[in-house]
């Protein structure tokens, strides 16, 4: 049976196990305690993280959850999309899986990542109202109306809150890549990118939810 919580707080606590307390190799030790302090400072982060974002009011969705765009398949022919790799499919907040979705607009690669690619607000909110006219009309039968409008900044504002989550986890995901994975990728690198861009955020964000 699939459980119906946000699965973004048990797995960012999964992956945090999953950091050793001291890496396989010193210069992986010193690497890792440059860039982010300690396993105890990440998990301090962690907590302040979830206290925050608890009080989202986004609503639970069954969530893909790791829709970068190579997830996404456009069929030209009949006009259609479809989604591929289901691996972190759960229940989680609808905002997540938006935020998350536009995380990764600004590339993949090290080398290719820009966030001058991130989405505009204006492309946000004409994609957020066409996402809701299609699940208001799925789940109220009305995709239309004055609730759209109304809708429309509320998630756009809960997007841009459950980005923070969607950077920290994967952030912490690479960090457990950076010791365990064989792939010739640099995963350290890769979690700097994204907990930077966590902390480049987060004061913001913060202020807001107080």
């Amino acid at each position: 049976m699939v459980k119906k919580e946000p699965m973004v707080w048990d797995k960012i606590e999964q992956f945090l196990r999953l950091i050793p307390e001291t890496f396989s190799n010193s210069t992986k030790q010193t690497r890792f305690a440059s860039s982010f302090g300690s396993k105890t400072r990440l998990w301090i982060e962690f907590e302040r993280l979830k206290s925050h974002l608890m009080r989202t009011e986004s609503p639970l969705v069954f969530a893909h959850n790791d829709l970068l765009l190579g997830n996404v398949i456009y069929n030209d022919c009949n006009g259609t999309v479809s989604f591929i790799d289901y691996e972190y499919a759960a229940y989680n907040y609808q905002a997540y899986d938006i935020a998350n979705h536009f995380n990764e607009f600004v590339g993949l690669s090290i080398d290719d990542i820009d966030y001058a690619r991130y989405p505009s607000e204006e492309f946000q909110k004409s994609w957020i109202r066409t996402y809701l006219t299609e699940y208001l009309t799925v789940t109220d039968g009305d995709g239309q109306g004055d609730m759209i409008t109304h809708e429309i900044d509320k998630v756009y504002e809960q997007v841009q809150h459950l980005s923070l989550a969607s950077h920290f986890l994967w952030g912490i995901w690479s960090i457990v890549q950076y010791e365990l994975s064989d792939i010739d990728f640099d995963f350290c690198r890769y979690a700097e990118i994204r907990l930077g861009r966590y902390f480049e955020l987060k004061n913001s964000v913060f202020r807001e939810l107080v």
